[in-house]
């Protein structure tokens, strides 16, 4: 039953999408909350602040456009309302993957120990670097998303009298045939920022791997050793969420089909991805983490048993 299966769909994605926005509210309550004590962020602060508007906004709007177009389709199908929520959510999408890519850059520059003069320079001049990395992923992904602006509006002039569903998928294919620089555009963007997190992950590996080497000659530093492997193992959780997110994003962007239901699951763990990353940012910081153990009913039920 095709009714059952998008109420299914919807259902769960309405699930992601309330737990990423609960998530990402969270980590941008606590960097307001250390902005307002200090007056001032850190660098890893910033990013993640950023990155967690971005995020909730991202899913906020896409879980307004799925109920929307699910249930009441006839307040989406005019003129300009398509067209919006792509531009927006393209928007969205590309600033949080690259910023998400700017992070691991940070972690890479912060984290990692080599005597390149180039590198040090970088390690001393990141603060004043980070804004600007901001700053560019945000101008990056207005220049990508731009041409949408068009493209979709000349699918949706073609579309008023459709339904959201045929709209949506006419207004994809479209764009498919006779814009298809805008694709080229986005994948050469996702892939770059992709081929950075990839580069930053190799050298921030070699860098602690080797580190963890040479402090494994002394047992007095084991507390060292193991703090290296716990950053090793949040650094790797990081790259597999991030190249999974990458796979589903460049499948999306090429495959999408409205019958194809390995689509279906993949714009889904595409969504998730929000979601599992910023779980992984918040367990991975000491101070996000106490934070977050600190309101969990199941820690105050723990600690009122005990």
């Amino acid at each position: 039953n095709a009714t059952a299966f998008t109420y299914v769909l919807v259902f769960t994605f309405t699930f992601q999408a309330l737990a990423g926005m609960w998530i990402n509210g969270f980590i941008v309550a606590v960097s307001c909350m250390a902005w307002f004590k200090k007056r001032s962020l850190n660098s890893n602060e910033k990013i993640l602040l950023v990155l967690g508007c971005l995020r909730f906004w991202y899913l906020c709007i896409t879980w307004i456009y799925v109920i929307t177009s699910t249930f009441f389709p006839c307040h989406i199908t005019g003129k300009g309302i398509i067209q919006m929520f792509s531009v927006v959510l393209c928007f969205l999408n590309f600033s949080s993957f690259w910023t998400s890519a700017c992070l691991y850059v940070f972690y890479c520059i912060k984290i990692a120990n080599f005597r390149n003069n180039f590198f040090v320079h970088l390690k001393v001049k990141i603060d004043r670097i980070v804004p600007w990395l901001l700053l560019g992923s945000v101008v990056l992904s207005l220049a990508c998303c731009i041409p949408l602006f068009d493209t979709t509006d000349e699918g949706n002039s073609k579309n008023l009298n459709s339904t959201f569903r045929e709209s949506f998928w006419q207004v994809s294919d479209e764009i498919r045939k006779h814009f298809s620089y805008v694709f080229f555009v986005c994948t050469f963007g996702f892939s770059t920022a992709f081929i950075v997190v990839v580069v930053s992950a190799f050298l921030l590996f070699f860098s602690l791997w080797r580190h963890k080497h040479q402090m494994q000659t002394s047992s007095a530093r084991s507390l060292s050793v193991d703090a290296h492997v716990r950053a090793m193992k949040s650094l790797l959780s990081f790259f597999f969420t991030y190249s999974i997110n990458y796979i589903t994003l460049i499948w999306t962007l090429f495959y999408e089909s409205e019958k194809d239901f390995l689509t279906v699951f993949l714009l889904l763990l595409q969504y998730a991805f929000p979601v599992v990353h910023s779980l992984v940012l918040i367990f991975s910081s000491p101070k996000l983490k106490k934070v977050m153990l600190r309101i969990l009913p199941c820690v105050k039920c723990g600690d009122c048993v005990r």
